[in-house]
């Protein structure tokens, strides 16, 4: 089983990606991929909402288990809901607590910078591995207001840098930068001596993590500048239906063979 030694710096890239369900955690782990993210992106791109804020602590425990189910050997991250853990240090511990002891979780995910340290703290000495997430942090979208590059203003450079720092002194084993200038990335992976995870914060960072249907092409609406698509599922899904649909109305389906 991986574990969280995975995570540190060192020239080989960690390669990482996010898993939801069985199907998409056993196909990255047949290709090889040992660290999953089971993210609360599945929001968006499993049931369909504008954004992220409305996923519960209980979807994000029964995916984390299907997740472990197509993957049990993988390191699996599990992030933790909006208002799960930006609340009192008590309840995160015991949110996060059952997100590793019923969602099969490695380690939980959080979002935010200093301010959050504190609690940060508070999950690591509950003996709960913690990754941080900096930049575009997406349960803010309502603060943010659209989904944007980060960093660009002195302000936001200064508050990314101070809670780089005070997250690998809070104690998390890695940080994922989403969406900031390839610089603030390269200049806070060589700041901190722990690996930086990267999704859209450039080409220097310890490693990168993209959305598993954004990498397959398997998802009709966003689709980040930062980015790539490997291949088109969703053409390939459409195409393979209309087919079977075909072959039922010609008659064609089912055939001798399917009896």
């Amino acid at each position: 089983m991986s574990s969280i030694r995975i995570f540190s710096k060192k020239k080989k890239p960690i390669v990482m990606v996010t898993a939801y369900d069985y199907v998409s955690a056993k196909t990255a782990s047949e290709a090889g991929i040992n660290a999953l993210l089971v993210g609360d992106s599945l929001g968006m791109v499993y049931a369909g909402d504008k954004n992220t804020i409305k996923v519960s602590l209980e979807q994000m425990i029964l995916h984390s288990r299907y997740v472990r189910n197509g993957a049990p050997d993988a390191f699996i991250i599990t992030d933790m809901p909006f208002l799960t853990y930006k609340i009192t240090p008590s309840r995160a511990i015991l949110n996060a607590g059952k997100m590793i002891t019923e969602g099969n979780a490695d380690a939980v995910k959080v979002e935010g910078g200093t301010e959050i340290c504190r609690t940060v703290k508070k999950l690591i000495q509950a003996d709960i591995p913690v990754m941080g997430h900096l930049g575009l942090t997406p349960q803010g979208i309502l603060k943010f207001g659209k989904y944007r590059k980060v960093g660009k203003g002195m302000d936001e450079r200064k508050y990314l840098l101070r809670s780089a720092l005070d997250l690998a002194a809070a104690g998390v084993f890695s940080i994922v930068l989403e969406s900031i200038p390839e610089e603030i990335g390269t200049e806070i992976t060589r700041s901190i001596n722990i690996p930086t995870i990267g999704i859209g914060a450039g080409r220097h960072t310890d490693g990168q993590i993209l959305v598993w249907n954004d990498v397959l092409g398997f998802y009709d609406r966003l689709r980040p500048r930062f980015s790539k698509q490997y291949k088109d599922l969703w053409s390939d899904a459409v195409k393979g239906l209309a087919e079977y649909k075909k072959e039922i109305e010609e008659g064609k389906f089912p055939s001798e063979k399917n009896i």
